[in-house]
């Protein structure tokens, strides 16, 4: 296709007039503060943060422009300032778990005093480097940002910080293509869906182009349900645009008039986020009618979903967007010969989409330089458990878990062992050290038996049982099973009730085959990926611990000295420091008195193992023993005049 000026004219007017307009604030030559505003950071107190640096720039009569941004994926930090300040000759520099009182010190040091406050600095210590740059403190050095280039550097709630990046410059360039060309780049590119299927984006997009139809729909699935997992809420909250960008390029190559984004209602502020960038797209003609002077014309809208796991698969989704019950439906028809409303449907991932515009830009080969042969580009991992720095973090495919878990996210804290990490969301495999070395892509993951899933990653040490793991990861699937199928929604409780048995210590030889071949039935009898996917926990943990099973069946204990049922609380007398209450005020069913010998002692009729008292116990004492099973706990009379109050004054009854 000739290139069309009037499209290359209008971008150029709108991203030169954005940057002017950032070059205008740049000239004035005051320090910015970009503080990150993510949903972490608000947990983490940055509204109180943002408030008081608001409020020390007032008291103190300083200059500077306060910048909100998204997040940089160090989570473990939040909240985050970065301070450029023009005039001192300093790179801008990175603070790190910023309070409202920290904040004011740093701004009072920096901008009114000149001295950068350095033991604030994120990363200066582990890079033996003053002030190391942004872009190169910890983990961004060894990680290969595409998707979240931006997150955490620009305004989210300015498109100009958008533009002033060549935001929206691959949809001007795919504007002047033809359709299938923009499929056969995408399809070159090796691009899979990052929503966890791994299904070929460009083989979906040629599959709906190719479907005659009088209307098409692109949807963005953002409904992100696993626990631990907030890759798809963090990339909208910090850069929606990018989302946006290859929502717009997907409608134009397959042909679509319409497209929205399904987004769960318990993210209000991607919700939030995602409305005001589509009305800032609207207002600069990137959206509606003739976007930048073409004749290509899209509606985009939110639609927030209720917080249903399944409606994650495509077809429940489409099912709850019509106003139906989110139930997975048979296949085929597959939803891009008939989907909502029975148009040719287009379902992507929200990390799916934002990878469309920097393959437009860069082209199919620098894509494909990305990652391995048949995992090619980046894979983005919600860090969380027991891990130094968890966070957001996006690497390129085959990097290791090893290098993952260790080296970019600073291995386990406390000086304790790993001991297995469950990848993949509630539905992913649990693998055990000797994975550290498995490359991370669809086809390894799944080999090792787990699997990519949409980007959950939960790191477990020493202290883990990996039979409630189990437990706890089944526990959450059967619950928001839809109940269409028999081995979903029957099988999986039944595979939970032997687990709860199990963790009771009331489990059977017998159970262990039971869980193995009920969780092989569940897996080829389920019609959608939920009921396929959520034996995997048990499966893979049965293969890789199933000493851990054995010593919970056979030996009636916990070896991680995790499961309550199996677990007891002594107090060691010859450690136990004479007139010590510690443990007692903070028992809360006062199972704790005094011996003969005015030691402290455990009543374990009463006890309800909530472990206070060995968090209580001073560390120099360390008298609160933890053994499994409870028979291992002495026993000790307790004399009748300490009775619990509670017992003598009748509040139990």
């Amino acid at each position: 296709m000739a290139k069309d000026t009037k499209i290359i004219e209008t971008y150029e007017k709108l991203r030169g007039a954005a940057r002017k307009r950032l070059e205008a604030e740049r000239a004035e030559g005051i320090p910015s503060i970009r503080i990150t505003m993510s949903t972490c950071a608000r947990a983490a107190g940055a509204e109180e943060t943002k408030k008081a640096i608001e409020d020390v720039l007032e008291a103190q009569g300083l200059n500077a422009r306060i910048i909100s941004v998204g997040c940089l994926g160090h989570c473990y930090a939040e909240p985050l300032l970065i301070i450029d300040h023009p005039t001192t000759g300093f790179p801008p520099i990175c603070y790190y778990n910023v309070d409202a009182n920290k904040a004011k010190l740093i701004c009072r040091s920096y901008l009114e005093d000149g001295d950068p406050a350095f033991e604030y600095v994120l990363g200066a210590m582990e890079e033996n480097d003053l002030i190391p740059p942004v872009t190169t403190f910890p983990r961004f050095s060894m990680e290969q940002r595409v998707v979240m280039e931006l997150c955490g550097l620009i305004d989210p709630w300015n498109i100009d910080h958008y533009l002033d990046k060549d935001g929206y410059s691959a949809l001007a360039s795919a504007l002047q293509m033809e359709r299938e060309e923009i499929i056969e780049i995408v399809t070159k590119s090796g691009l899979r869906g990052r929503g966890g299927a791994g299904f070929p984006t460009g083989k979906k997009w040629k599959f709906a182009f190719e479907k005659s139809a009088d209307g098409k729909v692109v949807i963005c699935n953002a409904d992100e349900g696993d626990p631990g997992a907030y890759m798809d809420r963090t990339i909208i909250e910090s850069n929606p645009h990018q989302l946006l960008e290859g929502l717009i390029i997907c409608a134009y190559a397959v042909g679509a008039d319409e497209a929205l984004v399904y987004v769960r209602a318990e993210y209000p502020l991607a919700v939030r986020t995602i409305q005001h960038a589509i009305e800032e797209a609207r207002e600069y003609g990137l959206l509606g009618e003739n976007i930048l002077g073409s004749d290509f014309s899209l509606s985009v809208r939110v639609f927030q979903g209720s917080g249903a796991f399944v409606c994650g698969e495509e077809t429940a989704l489409i099912q709850s967007v019509e106003g139906r019950r989110g139930m997975p439906q048979h296949r085929p028809p597959y939803p891009v010969e008939k989907g909502l409303w029975g148009k040719p449907t287009v379902v992507n991932n929200v990390k799916t989409l934002s990878s469309v515009p920097p393959i437009i830009r860069r082209g199919a080969d620098w894509f494909r330089s990305i990652g391995t042969e048949g995992s090619p580009g980046t894979a983005i991992f919600s860090v969380v458990g027991n891990v130094k720095h968890p966070g957001l973090v996006e690497i390129a495919m085959g990097t290791t878990l090893r290098t993952l878990i260790f080296d970019i996210c600073g291995g386990i804290p406390g000086k304790k062992k790993f001991k297995a990490v469950q990848i993949g969301g509630p539905s992913g495999g649990c693998l055990p050290e000797q994975f550290l070395d498995t490359p991370i892509d669809f086809d390894s993951l799944t080999q090792a038996g787990a699997m990519m899933g949409s980007g959950g990653m939960v790191i477990m040490d020493e202290d883990s049982c990996m039979v409630d793991v189990a437990r706890y990861f089944l526990e959450f699937t059967q619950k928001e099973s839809c109940g269409k199928c028999t081995f979903c929604r029957i099988g999986t409780k039944h595979l939970l009730n032997i687990l709860n048995r199990i963790t009771k210590g009331e489990g059977r030889e017998e159970d262990l085959e039971t869980l193995r071949q009920l969780a092989e039935d569940i897996k080829k009898g389920s019609l959608c990926g939920l009921g396929k996917t959520a034996p995997n926990p048990v499966l893979t943990s049965l293969r890789y611990f199933m000493d851990e099973y054995e010593a919970h069946v056979k030996e009636k204990r916990c070896p991680a000295l995790k499961c309550r049922d199996l677990i007891a609380y002594y107090i060691d007398l010859e450690k136990c420091a004479r007139g010590c209450e510690a443990c007692v005020g903070s028992c809360p069913v006062e199972a704790i008195f005094t011996t003969k010998g005015r030691k402290k002692a455990i009543d374990q009729s009463l006890c309800v193992k909530c472990g206070e008292c060995m968090t209580s116990c001073p560390p120099e004492y360390d008298a609160v023993v933890k053994v499994s099973p409870p028979e291992l706990a002495p026993i000790i009379e307790r004399p009748p005049d300490q009775q619990p109050k509670r017992a003598m004054d009748g509040a139990d009854s």
